[in-house]
């Protein structure tokens, strides 16, 4: 996924500005993609650059509302439809549970109570947000409620495997 594409499918809802899209993902895309503000204007400035997107209006202090254009449309559908996932195959967790049989078996389930532990708070940090917000049938409601139920199921099961791996490491 790319921050270009995360954009267009913001943008895809309704025009925003630079701001509006920060907070939008600060309260949602966070989540699975974050981006700084820097990020987020440069690249608004490089689809506008290709015609990806426009300037649909400009307010006082320089804002900038940005909407999608054809172009653009089509561009986040070929995407979607024609660009295959990229797998994630690195992970900061897993590699370090390849290496528990470095420290003392103590330490190994140390580390794997605390992936329970980062799992159940991330779970419950998204039961929050799934709380919070005020969800109505627009596609970024109802598509941003299945990624967030992904975010719930995966912290549980994270949180499941690691109590099953704890359980696996034999006593000294």
């Amino acid at each position: 996924m790319s921050l270009r594409h995360a954009l267009l499918g913001l943008l895809s809802e309704r025009s925003a500005s630079g701001y509006d899209l920060l907070k939008t993902f600060e309260t949602s895309l966070a989540n699975v993609w974050p981006a700084t503000q820097s990020q987020i204007y440069t690249e608004l400035t490089r689809l506008a650059g290709s015609g990806l997107i426009t300037v649909a209006a400009e307010g006082p202090r320089g804002r900038k509302e940005y909407a999608i254009t054809d172009e653009g449309t089509a561009e986040l559908r070929h995407w979607l439809t024609e660009v295959a996932p990229q797998r994630n195959t690195r992970s900061d967790i897993l590699l370090r549970v390849f290496f528990l049989g470095v420290l003392t078996p103590e330490q190994a389930r140390t580390y794997l109570t605390g992936l329970m532990e980062m799992s159940e708070a991330g779970y419950e940090q998204l039961r929050r947000l799934a709380d919070s917000i005020d969800w109505d049938d627009g596609n970024l409601s109802v598509y941003g409620r299945i990624a967030l139920e992904y975010g719930l199921r995966f912290n549980a099961m994270r949180r499941e495997w690691a109590e099953w791996a704890a359980g696996q490491i034999r006593q000294p």
